[in-house]
């Protein structure tokens, strides 16, 4: 019997180890189900030690051991000062994060200014999650230092999609369609995902770079592939 396709790939997804509602299975249990290649578990830290969270997510990914599903293990760094983020990241490294985003200025809340530009200046880092209205040069250093754009699926956390587009497209920067999931039903399945990433103004052409191909790249970069 042939294997389903499996295409989706989510950087950014929540349990109860944060704020999400239920367990890191419960939440890789249902992106296999729905079909995905890879959901990353990236919980909130800001200045506490990241390790007994990373911990906690790694033996729990255990339970995909030889699975084709990738359970990625990871943070989300939340409302840190700027200047703090470079050495949470690295922080969070030690520690065992396969993946590192950072949480952006979003239009919904009060970030600290400055944090979307210390993300995409630190090595460190991975994903800028929704990033809000994105400046010119940070977009610009988002590509250098091989930052992914989030576009995010969560309501409020989506009003700035369009002009991440926008100045993702101008800098040459990579994008990714993220569901930034609380609960199982807010994962995205990836027909949902290339509407979010075409209603926000990706080009025809550009929707498999985004959904499928630009995701499959980092994950292979992830896991040292």
């Amino acid at each position: 019997m042939t294997e389903p396709l499996r295409e989706r790939i989510d950087f950014h997804s929540h349990s109860y180890l944060s704020d999400g509602v239920t367990s890191p299975t419960d939440m890789w249990n249902e992106a296999e189900v729905l079909l995905h290649r890879a959901l990353a578990l990236t919980d909130h830290v800001s200045a506490e030690d990241p390790k007994p969270l990373l911990d906690r997510l790694r033996a729990e990914a255990s339970v995909w051991d030889g699975s084709r599903f990738v359970p990625l293990i990871g943070v989300e760094l939340t409302k840190l000062p700027a200047r703090r983020i470079a050495d949470a990241a690295k922080a969070a490294r030690r520690a065992g994060a396969e993946i590192v985003i950072v949480h952006g200025e979003t239009l919904l809340e009060h970030v600290p200014a400055g944090t979307n530009h210390a993300a995409v200046e630190c090595a460190e880092v991975d994903v800028l999650a929704h990033p809000g209205i994105l400046d010119a040069a940070d977009a610009e250093l988002a590509r250098a230092h091989s930052v992914a754009l989030e576009l995010s699926g969560r309501p409020g956390h989506a009003l700035g999609n369009g002009g991440v587009v926008r100045r993702a497209l101008e800098a040459g920067a990579e994008l990714v369609v993220d569901s930034d999931a609380h609960r199982p039903e807010d994962l995205i399945p990836v027909e949902l995902a290339r509407r979010i990433a075409r209603g926000a103004g990706v080009p025809d052409d550009r929707i498999e770079r985004v959904v499928v191909r630009a995701p499959a790249e980092l994950v292979r970069r992830l896991r040292g592939g």
